[in-house]
């Protein structure tokens, strides 16, 4: 990829420079003389440097961008020749000639900006009609999902995809497939294991008929990271990409592309428990304050319970209290059957803390 771009970037700066050296020794006073040239091949350096420089400033367009601007300019051109023809009609123009040159580039120049700003605006809006038929892009109507390799050591991805929520909709990259085998072969017995287990999960999902899982072999030989690699990918394709790395999320914001997490997924589906309810819960150690104790429920929610240090190793009947949210997950609060329903001072301290302070909270409310 990059070697191609490199020799379009240098065939074309060849370009610039020998045109704008034959119009210099063409048309400037004195033809060929080397002041000519001189100015030929500096201009020209600066043309292809205009050049370059446009690549990097639009290196995060994508082709469908691309498409659209250009369908805009070609909605300005048509509309500005019905406006040019008409005017010519009225005004008897046979031919353009300088007087009218100066209204003619003007109705080209506000046709062509009108034109791309409206297709832009209305991109979603495009459509071909045919009496009776209607064709419509119908790749605006999913984003397809790229998948990162950490995900394929998490099984519940099986379990995701089994429930048709991503049909039609994952993709693998080729360059993640290779790294995958290549781990299989070499390495220690700790990375061939975690690799074999990542591909028996890509035969899992292939198995599944609805899932329609799809490979990509576009790959950027330039980028050694491997996360690096897939960001690009996404932006390339513009897609999402899903993982179950927490530290994905921070540079996919830098990056401008969405992950979708498998831990916030999960933390998002657990039930949610209201005030009130009584749990059966299983107290497996003792809290930081006296007489409370703690016990997590099967999705590892952690539950604080009051009056439950007496029963540590026993499951317990418990009536919740509060239930709190924090960056970590969720913690449930109760209160021990024995002892009613009735919320203790530490209790209160704790829920009117403002939001930002519940995870320090947390750590100095239990003994972790």
């Amino acid at each position: 990829m990059s070697i191609s771009i490199s020799f379009i970037q240098i065939l074309f700066s060849i370009v610039c420079i020998l045109f704008s050296v034959n119009f210099a020794t063409h048309y400037f006073e004195g033809g060929s003389n080397w002041v000519n040239t001189a100015v030929g091949l500096l201009s020209g350096g600066i043309l292809a440097g205009i050049l370059v420089g446009c690549d990097f400033i639009f290196k995060r367009f994508n082709l469908r961008s691309f498409n659209t601007a250009a369908l805009g300019l070609f909605f300005g051109y048509v509309m500005a020749q019905v406006i040019l023809f008409s005017l010519g009609g009225v005004m008897g123009w046979e031919t353009a000639t300088a007087a009218s040159m100066p209204l003619r580039f003007l109705v080209y120049v506000v046709c062509a900006y009108i034109g791309m700003v409206m297709t832009v605006r209305a991109a979603e809006e495009i459509h071909l009609s045919i009496p009776f038929v209607e064709f419509k892009q119908m790749s605006l109507k999913k984003k397809d999902i790229l998948v990162d390799l950490s995900i394929l050591t998490d099984p519940r991805i099986i379990d995701l995809a089994s429930s048709g929520l991503l049909d039609h909709h994952l993709i693998i990259p080729r360059f993640a497939l290779k790294e995958l085998y290549a781990q299989a072969e070499t390495g220690d017995e700790n990375t061939k294991a975690k690799a074999r287990r990542c591909l028996e999960i890509i035969k899992k999902l292939e198995s599944l008929p609805s899932l329609d899982l799809r490979y990509v072999d576009t790959d950027f030989t330039e980028i050694k990271d491997p996360m690096a690699k897939l960001i690009r990918l996404a932006r390339f394709l513009d897609t999402h990409i899903i993982t179950s790395d927490i530290n994905r999320i921070q540079q996919s914001s830098i990056e401008g592309v969405r992950i979708i997490n498998i831990h916030m997924l999960s933390n998002a589906l657990k039930p949610i428990t209201q005030a009130g309810e009584a749990i059966n819960i299983k107290i497996q150690r003792y809290g930081k304050e006296a007489r409370q104790g703690v016990g997590y429920l099967d999705d590892g929610t952690m539950v604080v319970v009051n009056g439950g240090a007496e029963f540590i190793g026993e499951s317990i009947k418990a009536y919740v209290l509060s239930v709190k949210h924090t960056s970590s997950g969720r913690m449930i609060f109760c209160n021990a059957a024995e002892e009613g329903s009735l919320l203790t001072d530490q209790d209160q301290d704790y829920m009117t803390l403002p939001s930002g302070q519940e995870i320090e909270a947390h750590k100095n409310f239990l003994a972790l």
